[in-house]
């Protein structure tokens, strides 16, 4: 943790000169020619106020949902032992912080011509990483690009296909998730430009936005599987327009040990090696419209074992004959709206729905199997979700200021045999959002 805060400190005690002048890489092998790099970034704080407890990553600032009710004694009992006035919610806890952990360092590299293609690079960083006592400088982004104007091929840590670019424009950390696929990822991205059409495939490995199961969440189901995830999709784009269909194709690989019970003693006498694999196959479609200072987008998903893109989504083991599992994908329905106008004052509306669809009518879930159904952050009861996100920003020159309210609803209950969830109670969040930003 010592070398990455000398590391950072590093970094912004180079950056006056390195904005004073334009700074010269010499390529190996190569002394005639050189790469200049521009720093960007910026200064970002937010102040956010919760009415009660979220289930949150990255310090509290990246808002997932409200977490379930829990409550201290039932009504019956609260009526039994007449204290009804001392029955309490826990999770009814109200709280409020002021971070700049996302604040942002990048590099941006354009080099000489490679092999007939203008090649380029990036690499970014900010704080928003967790250490044992504070918070710690993350990669973002390293890449390398070649690009032959028809084609282009990308090789590092970039945006995930699902994510990229094509963001609705709140203003919190999460940036519409869960409503929208987040995710940054290793990858080997192609591209094929015709006219106003553009194909991408994708090979993507997981890093730091893992999978759950049965041993947390972790890279470790993807990377077993050898194949690593893939992405194809066509888009679109013109003056006003851009459009996307794609879809995700992604393998895990579940090892467990699972032990054998000898009935006679009723003790284990060993345990045996179970290996399985979960595919699934998610579509999307992507819309975006601007004309002038107004801008409209839009993208939903058939979302199947999405949670390594931070969506509450997973996998569940379904039973088959004696000790063995299979493992099938929990599907949800997922999309989001998003309304802007303006420039110097831009008004912004959010609007984000999901639907849990479960596994299907022909499996059963296995109830005894540990943390099953394998799900973003373990949490499993969920009907359906959404969010209404209004937000307001002053924008002049370098600096930014905006307000943002978000009111997210989630219905919770009783899980089904088919990994649905039969709906019990609605449970709302309130989150005020202050961004304070300073661009350079």
């Amino acid at each position: 943790m010592k070398k990455m805060i000398i590391m950072a400190a590093m970094l912004l005690a180079s950056l006056p000169f390195v904005q004073a002048q334009e700074s010269k890489v010499i390529l190996p092998g190569d002394t005639m020619k050189v790469a200049p790099v521009k720093v960007y970034g910026f200064v970002r704080n937010y102040l956010n106020c919760d009415s009660r407890q979220m289930l949150t990553v990255c310090g509290g600032e990246y808002l997932i949902i409200p977490t379930d009710e829990d409550w201290n004694m039932t009504e019956v009992e609260a009526a039994e032992l007449g204290v009804t006035h001392r029955r309490f919610d826990r999770n009814a806890d109200p709280q409020t912080h002021l971070l700049a952990l996302s604040t942002r360092l990048g590099l941006q590299l354009n080099g000489p011509t490679i092999l007939g293609a203008k090649s380029s690079g990036r690499v970014e960083g900010d704080f928003a990483g967790f250490g044992d006592k504070n918070t710690v400088l993350r990669l973002r982004l390293a890449y390398v690009n070649l690009d032959w104007q028809r084609h282009s091929l990308l090789v590092g840590q970039d945006w995930h296909p699902l994510s990229g670019n094509i963001m609705p424009e709140v203003l919190g950390m999460a940036a519409g998730a869960p409503f929208r696929p987040h995710s940054r990822t290793p990858q080997v991205t192609y591209h094929y430009r015709l006219a106003s059409f553009d194909l991408q495939l994708s090979a993507l490995w997981q890093y730091q936005f893992t999978s759950p199961g049965p041993n947390g969440e972790s890279a470790e189901y993807a990377n077993r599987t050898l194949l690593p995830e893939l992405f194809m999709g066509v888009s679109y784009r013109d003056e006003h327009i851009y459009t996307q269909l794609g879809a995700d194709y992604t393998r895990l690989t579940i090892r467990q040990e699972i032990p054998v019970i000898a009935y006679e003693s009723n003790t284990s006498l060993y345990s045996v090696l179970f290996t399985n694999s979960c595919q699934s196959l998610s579509p999307t479609v992507y819309f975006q419209y601007t004309q002038g200072l107004f801008s409209f987008k839009m993208r939903s998903t058939l979302a199947s074992n999405l949670a390594h893109l931070n969506m509450l989504s997973g996998y569940a083991a379904v039973t088959t004959t004696g000790h063995d599992y299979q493992f099938r994908p929990v599907r949800s329905s997922v999309s989001y709206l998003n309304f802007a106008y303006g420039k110097k004052w831009r008004a912004n509306l959010f609007l984000g729905y999901q639907k849990n669809l479960g596994l299907g009518k022909e499996y059963t879930i296995v109830f005894q199997s540990a943390g099953n159904p394998y799900m973003k952050k373990d949490v499993r009861n969920i009907n359906s979700l959404w969010r209404v996100a209004p937000s307001l920003s002053y924008n002049v020159q370098a600096f930014n200021l905006g307000l943002e309210y978000e009111w997210t609803a989630v219905t919770y209950g009783d899980i089904r045999k088919d990994a649905s969830v039969d709906p019990k109670r609605l449970v709302n969040g309130h989150r005020l959002c202050l961004m304070v930003k300073y661009n350079f």
